[in-house]
């Protein structure tokens, strides 16, 4: 385990988190059979790690959207049974549209705390907004003022991650795949050399560049969608009987600290 510093002096080790995203607990249909399994599934194959990782983050979507307040807060107290298997225990949660959109994260709240807010962990600072509470998938101006003052607390060369559930950018908003006023989240974090945003949302690996910032999206744990503008509408994948996992997965991510960047690895919720 290497060590550095940076303008701080805040000293940087290497570790490795775990994303999981979009579980969308509650959902049924053909897109995807074993419904009620597959987060189950992707538990267990992230407690089987060689090694655990240091946290896991849930990027939004734990449910799937229902108009019954009632209904909703069955499904995320079910959620929140499952994913206690974890045998890591700091485990950190955001919502989604799914989970927020139609109560502006009243019923989230109660389960889970605050939308948006900040860690450190070994030299890395964490930031994690919300873009989904607001049914108009914008940001809003006091979270972007809040975004500012944390900010403005940090050395240019700091290291941080930012977690989303929309992405930040315009990747097709035909499809609600962006955030309105992402630009302005964007243009905060521009003169920090070091950045980078993991989310959810569409259902796939992604990975795009504003400057000199990365942006990854990561899989589904409920189906796969299509690429951005490759079909008329944003209808999951149809489900492979032979290939019954095929786009779902989980990723870890590992902080190195001999460079700036992120290694990430893509896997999948079940072998075979």
């Amino acid at each position: 385990w290497a060590s550095a510093a940076n303008s701080s002096g805040n000293t940087l080790e290497n570790f490795f988190f775990v994303q999981l995203s979009d579980t969308h607990w509650g959902f049924e249909g053909a897109p995807n059979p074993d419904a009620r399994g597959t987060l189950p599934k992707a538990i267990a194959a992230v407690n089987a790690l060689e090694q655990l990782p240091d946290f896991i983050v849930f990027t939004g979507d734990l449910t799937h959207t229902t108009d019954d307040p009632q209904e909703r807060r069955k499904r995320l107290t079910e959620f929140k049974k499952i994913v206690s298997e974890l045998k890591v225990k700091q485990v950190y949660f955001m919502p989604g549209e799914h989970d927020a959109g139609l109560d502006q994260g009243a019923a989230y709240q109660e389960f889970f705390g605050k939308t948006h807010y900040t860690f450190d962990h070994k030299g890395v600072h964490f930031i994690v907004l919300d873009n989904v509470s607001d049914p108009g998938a914008s940001i809003g101006e006091e979270q972007l003022n809040w975004l500012a003052a944390d900010l403005d607390k940090l050395a240019p060369d700091a290291r941080i991650v930012v977690f989303t559930h929309r992405p930040l950018f315009d990747l097709y908003p035909q499809w609600d795949w962006a955030t309105r006023d992402g630009a302005k989240a964007i243009a905060l974090l521009m003169p920090h050399a070091n950045v980078t945003v993991f989310y959810g949302h569409i259902h796939q690996e992604n990975h795009h560049m504003t400057g000199h910032i990365a942006h990854h999206s990561a899989k589904s744990l409920i189906f796969a969608l299509p690429a951005p503008g490759s079909q008329p509408k944003r209808t999951p994948l149809v489900w492979d009987s032979a290939q019954p996992y095929r786009g779902l997965g989980f990723r870890e991510i590992a902080a190195i600290q001999k460079n700036p960047e992120l290694n990430l690895t893509e896997l999948p919720i079940a072998k075979g």
